[in-house]
């Protein structure tokens, strides 16, 4: 096995490649990964042992692959495994390798956008029930009110590439109307799940003007730069030909048919079993 490998990039289905998009566009030398467990998707609505159980087994897939870094690209994922994985399975498992998510960069950066001190989290229900985003914002700002918002209907919308439709107009409505029926000061709008970019200009159409909303690929490809930069004893175990590999545990073809929508290109997929 070579000395360097690439940076695995994990999600359970599709919407971690729009943050993957991002990262490639930051990082264009490097090598990455990326895994969608489809088969299995959506985590949204599992229990923290069954998300945990599946991260775990798919963060070991990357691992046996050589990667010396892995992002969960997955917000689910991020709230309900990554600290038990860091804490608890890493020094086991392999202490000189790191599992980074999306919850900390993004909640590090959010705080510094509002002007009102008031931030609506639009999420899956997992990642709302997990309250990830409540506590890891209060860390760094304290003063800030965090409103969340569960839109289930969100991921199948964009999955079945109905978000230009007509049908996805009530449901954006729908959430929107009850994350503002919340606190109608909200000045700031996280997208805290990777489908949701996807979501964005029909969700401008629902939202007061000046109202920011944010996605989280560009702010996790900066701190991902960002923490290579700080740590060369990763950075430099990390292979650099521009070589993108994508992996899914469900169907190729409706991998690479779907994966288009998300990516912004055209893309060949190789199947995984995960036993």
């Amino acid at each position: 096995m070579s000395s360097t490998q690439p940076i695995g990039v994990f999600d359970s289905g599709y919407g971690g490649l729009t943050v993957l998009k991002e990262i490639v566009s930051k990082l264009p030398k490097y090598d990455f990964i990326y895994l969608g467990d489809n088969a299995r998707a959506p985590y949204g609505t599992r229990s923290f042992e069954t998300v945990y159980h599946y991260t775990l087994q798919c963060v070991l897939w990357f691992f046996k692959m050589g990667c010396p870094l892995v992002v969960l690209a997955c917000n689910t994922a991020s709230a309900k495994a990554l600290r038990t994985i860091q804490q608890k399975d890493l020094p086991k498992i392999d202490p000189d390798k790191r599992v980074l998510g999306v919850i900390r960069p993004t909640t590090e950066r959010v705080g510094m956008l509002t002007q009102t001190g008031r931030v609506g989290i639009l999420a899956t229900s997992g990642t709302v029930q997990s309250g990830s985003y409540p506590i890891e914002i209060k860390k760094f700002f304290p003063d800030i009110k965090v409103y969340q918002q569960a839109s289930p209907m969100w991921v199948p919308l964009v999955e079945n590439n109905e978000q230009d439709g007509p049908g996805a107009d009530y449901f954006v409505k729908k959430y929107i109307d009850l994350l503002v029926a919340q606190a109608d000061d909200i000045d700031t709008i996280l997208l805290a799940c990777t489908h949701y970019p996807l979501l964005k200009n029909k969700i401008a159409q629902y939202v007061l003007p000046g109202v920011k909303i944010i996605s989280q690929g560009e702010i996790v490809a900066n701190s991902l730069a960002d923490y290579l930069l700080r740590h060369p004893e990763i950075e430099s175990r990390c292979s650099k030909s521009s070589q993108r590999t994508f992996f899914t545990t469900d169907s190729t073809e409706d991998f690479d048919h779907h994966a288009g929508i998300f990516y912004g290109q055209g893309l060949q997929s190789k199947h995984l079993v995960l036993s």
